[in-house]
């Protein structure tokens, strides 16, 4: 595995402050009706992908958020939409819940 270039680190940094300005000022002017859903639906399957790679990569699962950062219900609307588009039962939640534990 090489090491990604710090050009490449600088810029995932910009972009990802950049997009939590602006999803911020869309959230607070009540424009989030204005944003494509399938723009936002790019964006997670982008940020999901990298995340679930991280993760195995690393072997350990990287805090996602903060209780600071996201309100349980935004949390939970997500997580039950990711869900339901992977016809995910909670049964089968259940099965992976415990993998990722923290120490």
């Amino acid at each position: 595995m090489t090491a990604l270039s710090p050009s490449l680190t600088a810029e995932f940094a910009r972009l990802t402050q950049a997009l939590d300005q602006l999803a911020g000022r869309l959230i607070a002017n009540g424009e989030t009706g204005e944003v494509a859903s399938e723009d936002v639906a790019r964006a997670m399957t982008a940020v999901v992908k990298l995340y679930a790679s991280k993760a195995e990569r690393e072997g350990s699962l990287p805090q996602p958020f903060t209780a600071n950062s996201v309100t349980p219900t935004e949390a939970v609307v997500v997580v039950s939409e990711m869900l339901r588009a992977l016809d995910i039962s909670l049964f089968d939640l259940a099965m992976w819940y415990r993998r990722g534990e923290r120490p």
